[in-house]
């Protein structure tokens, strides 16, 4: 949200203010958990925690806006890459970009959950964007030869929840790419045949 209560818009010094609050809310909860204290949220970002509670009133609030301002973000660079010269390695590198933010993703999920906060519900039109954006991916990278054409956006958006999932859980998720990159991409297309040919 960047309005006040009243519907006015921030001013920019709390913009500032709201965008470095995220930050260190996104780099705090990375690092040590979502259990990590709003106090050491506003530490890191440099203000005081009356700072922090003016933009979001509730640890939940600061949570929500985390996962939304991720996925936004997630939007954005799948947009850019859109126009990549390499479609292949513009889907495959966002992938593994998704899954390195998953243990993040996942903290804040569980903990919005444990709060019961539904983290769809709160992300509103941001997830449907992320969808959206990969779609595209993956259909330039299909036209390039670089995905298999028999492989459709929910198979893709699937897999990349499984396996976000499984390295928000244990981590270690280098080889279990490999081994998905190998299937989304065409046979005989495993990662060592694709560098061979470059």
């Amino acid at each position: 949200m960047t309005t006040t209560s009243s519907g006015k818009p921030l001013r920019a010094d709390a913009l500032r203010n709201r965008a470095k609050v995220l930050a260190a809310a996104e780099d705090v909860f990375a690092a040590q958990g979502t259990s990590a204290s709003t106090e050491e949220v506003a530490r890191r970002a440099g203000v005081g925690i009356g700072t922090v509670f003016r933009h979001f009133p509730t640890k939940e609030s600061l949570l929500e806006a985390v996962l939304v301002a991720l996925l936004e973000r997630l939007a954005a660079q799948a947009r850019d890459l859109a126009s990549a010269a390499d479609p292949g390695e513009a889907f495959f590198g966002f992938f593994a970009r998704v899954v390195a933010q998953a243990a993040t993703k996942q903290a804040v999920t569980d903990a919005l959950a444990e709060a019961g906060v539904d983290a769809r519900e709160a992300t509103g039109r941001t997830g449907p964007d992320v969808k959206a954006a990969i779609g595209t991916l993956l259909e330039r990278a299909q036209r390039a030869g670089a995905v298999r054409a028999d492989i459709g956006p929910s198979e893709v958006t699937a897999l990349l929840a499984g396996i976000s999932y499984a390295a928000g859980r244990a981590g270690g998720s280098d080889d279990v790419l490999r081994i998905a990159f190998d299937g989304l991409r065409p046979q005989g297309g495993t990662a060592d045949q694709a560098a061979a040919r470059r």
